[in-house]
């Protein structure tokens, strides 16, 4: 008698932790699949890693809205009024919407005495992030340009800009900039690049004394 009062107990206690228990792991489940949900923001798109360009593919490409570009220029500015003070150039052109807002800007920064070019891109906020920007000059292989930080009214793409990358600007005719849309959308944008070389490497069409910080709009 006393030992089937036992195995009742045992068994009450084992049917109450498998309850317990079942409860915790559907629990988790439900947080795993909400935690997954979090992972999909765009529709069917997993946020990993291994994201990859053939994705992107299957959806399409399209070009962007028409862009009217400014001419590609050179402006210099010098961080102080020191002796020595090395001038910054930025070979630099916009693109704009009809509304007139700047939707692309593009920029090649170099120091005085510094070998190395930097690139800076500025495109809208509002566009799929992993991908990157990809960057092809005419024919050539495409080069990706990873995004390095996003403010409020913009997103940045930079890199360092080899010195073939120069020359090809300074030899085509056509600089094609692919960006991924909020709906995992290939969108192209394509610049000339007739200015390109006589901006470059002429004298700057504007000096500053001060630092130009946050100055992507004019």
């Amino acid at each position: 008698m006393h030992i089937w009062l036992l195995t009742s107990l045992e068994r009450k206690t084992s049917n109450r932790r498998l309850a317990t228990g079942l409860v915790v792991l559907s629990m988790a489940t439900t947080t795993m699949k909400i935690h997954a949900q979090q992972l999909v923001p765009f529709g069917d798109v997993p946020a990993t890693e291994n994201f990859s360009e053939a994705e992107i593919a299957t959806r399409g490409q399209k070009p962007d809205r028409p862009l009217t570009y400014a001419p590609w220029r050179k402006v210099c500015f010098r961080a102080s009024q020191e002796v020595g003070s090395k001038m910054v150039c930025r070979t630099t052109m916009n693109g704009r919407w009809d509304s007139g807002q700047i939707a692309l800007r593009m920029d090649f920064i170099e120091r005085e005495g510094d070998p190395v070019t930097r690139l800076q891109i500025f495109v809208p906020p509002g566009l799929f992030l992993q991908p990157g920007v990809k960057l092809t000059v005419d024919q050539g292989p495409p080069m990706q340009i990873p995004y390095v930080i996003c403010l409020a009214n913009g997103c940045v793409a930079g890199s360092v800009a080899t010195a073939s990358l120069i020359h090809d600007l300074e030899t085509g005719q056509t600089l094609v900039l692919e960006t991924v849309n909020s709906n995992v959308v290939g969108v192209t944008n394509s610049l000339p690049l007739k200015d390109f070389a006589e901006a470059h490497q002429g004298p700057p069409a504007q000096i500053f004394e001060q630092r130009l910080e946050g100055d992507w709009e004019h």
